[in-house]
């Protein structure tokens, strides 16, 4: 009986050791906490890691991003997995491996403060510091279900990275104001954007920048600014703080707050800005409503 027990922990042991060097999903695994939401953390992270040549391997969705950075000679994959917790904390678990040296590091592990350990323990307090500073320049409130207002509008489309959507706002706006002001359009309210696509894999949109004017009868032709009428819609409203360089932050908060309620929305957001950039001031004193329309919202 003792001699089966003992090939039995024999086996048990064997079993573990090939696990933990050839099976084991990661060589090192980071876990901490960040008091933010899930797209706060996907944005910050893509953009700390082109400190490192990396680029994105894989990404399931907004709470799973395989990357791979480099380091010298060294191709180290981080496998990234954030957990909402509440609405503005989430927990980070980190899977790093290093694809030159895997063996060698379970290895030493155990024994000693490794390489991988001391490298990915200064990489990720530093990317920590960085994203602890990103979420003090904004602020997003989630207000729940509200209406977004008809409208009528001449726009530019336009489309490129979702961090640039702030400076092709700016290159066209003379455009487009001049536009208005010289076929005596008369404008009503304030610029917003409508998103028309939207890939979170490659943070790539399609937009329209519209202005929105009284509609009159008789409009002019024009090869590049288009008009058009939106009718009013029930949406997810939230009031983005902050650069608007950074308002499609709004975005992944509505999204994780309508996931958390059950609320179907298409992922197309409208994004109506009440200050102007250009006159300088506070930024977390400029605002922004964005809007995340239900499924089946027109009104």
């Amino acid at each position: 009986m003792k001699r089966k027990i003992s090939i039995g922990l024999v086996f048990v042991l064997v079993f573990l050791l090939f696990w933990y060097l050839f099976l084991k999903p990661s060589d090192y695994t980071v876990t901490f906490k960040a008091n933010t939401f899930p797209g706060a953390i996907n944005q910050t992270l893509k953009k700390w890691g082109k400190n490192f040549s990396g680029k994105i391997i894989g990404q399931k969705d907004l709470l799973h991003i395989d990357q791979r950075l480099q380091f010298g000679d060294s191709l180290v994959d981080y496998q990234w997995i954030i957990t909402p917790v509440t609405d503005s904390t989430s927990r980070i678990k980190v899977r790093i491996t290093d694809k030159n040296n895997s063996l060698k590091n379970r290895i030493l592990i155990p024994f000693t403060n490794s390489v991988i350990e001391q490298r990915s323990k200064k990489n990720l307090l530093d990317y920590r510091d960085i994203l602890n500073n990103h979420i003090k320049k904004f602020k997003v409130s989630v207000e729940g279900e509200a209406t977004l207002p008809a409208s009528f509008c001449a726009y530019l489309p336009a489309k490129g990275a979702q961090a640039e959507k702030a400076f092709g706002m700016m290159r066209d706006f003379p455009y487009l104001s001049s536009f208005i002001e010289e076929n005596n359009l008369k404008p009503i309210g304030t610029p917003f954007v409508e998103i028309t696509e939207w890939n979170t894999v490659s943070d790539s949109i399609s937009f329209n920048f519209c202005y929105p004017i009284q509609k009159t009868d008789s409009l002019p032709i024009h090869h590049e600014i288009k008009f058009k009428e939106y009718p009013s819609k029930k949406a997810i409203k939230a009031i983005y703080n902050g650069n608007y360089i950074t308002s499609d932050r709004a975005w992944y908060r509505i999204l994780t707050y309508a996931e958390k309620n059950g609320i179907p929305v298409n992922s197309n957001p409208i994004e109506i800005f009440r200050d102007n950039p250009s006159l300088g001031g506070n930024e977390l004193e400029w605002q922004a409503e964005i809007y995340m329309p239900l499924k089946n919202s027109d009104e």
